[in-house]
């Protein structure tokens, strides 16, 4: 009995369906082996943080006890407030640790995609996005947090008594970090999004500033809600941008 090219057909496709079906289950263990790998040194970092919790405190919150006036001190408004707040310190700070760490497993996961020569410049752009990410970390928290504070307390009235709650400090001082380091990356963004086709240099070059104004929206978003670290935010991804535009090439 001979086969016709539908029966042919017919026999095949259950074949593909197979190897697609495995190629996904594939890429889906590895994903998970490598979000397990981040959530594994996250943990490592956090269990061995908690016994430095008092450390860590007294070296994020340096840059506003320095600037308190003399009687005045860090408080807690809630019950639960003195140990959960060096907690949530740590978490933080196993959280930021974790980056990099985070950054060569997205690296791993997709490097087996690429070809030889995306592989020659994906690697030095990798260490760029670490570094330009934690030089985004230290400048909000050695030069834009020590300004700020000392704006805001030079600013409250005598009779007004300056006593921050660790809680809200911790928020504050966080929340800008990470906009900060995220913010820092623009110059890797806009030169992919050159590099690879998706815009030109011109277009952004003209679309500069529409681009100025979201910048302004972002800084207002992942910044605490005042002017001050708006513009400290805004200002910088501006500068970065226009880094990125100066070592972009159009494809």
């Amino acid at each position: 009995m001979c086969l016709t090219s539908l029966d042919w057909k017919s026999l095949k496709t259950p074949k593909k369906k197979i190897m697609n079906k495995n190629s996904i289950t594939s890429h889906l263990l590895e994903l998970r082996t490598r979000l397990l790998n981040v959530i594994a040194l996250f943990g490592l970092f956090f269990v061995l943080g908690i016994p430095f919790s008092s450390e860590i405190y007294g070296f994020v919150s340096a840059p506003l006890i320095e600037l308190l006036p003399s009687g005045s001190s860090m408080i807690a408004t809630e019950v639960a407030s003195p140990f959960m707040a060096p907690i949530r310190l740590v978490l933080y700070m196993a959280l930021l640790l974790s980056m990099p760490w985070m950054f060569f497993q997205i690296w791993m996961f997709i490097s087996p995609g690429l070809y030889k020569s995306e592989k020659s410049f994906a690697a030095p752009l990798m260490t760029s996005t670490i570094i330009l990410f934690f030089s985004g970390v230290s400048f909000a928290f050695f030069i834009v947090c020590p300004i700020i504070f000392k704006f805001f307390i030079g600013m409250a009235p005598e009779s007004v008594q300056v006593m921050t709650d660790i809680n809200q400090y911790l928020s504050f001082v966080f929340k800008l970090v990470f906009a900060f380091g995220i913010a820092f990356e623009i110059p890797i963004a806009t030169f992919l999004l050159i590099n690879s086709g998706i815009t030109t240099k011109s277009f952004l070059i003209k679309a500069r500033p529409y681009l100025v104004i979201l910048f302004l929206v972002i800084g207002m978003l992942l910044t605490p809600p005042d002017v001050f670290s708006q513009l400290f935010l805004a200002i910088p991804m501006w500068i970065l941008f226009e880094i990125g535009i100066l070592l972009s090439k159009d494809k």
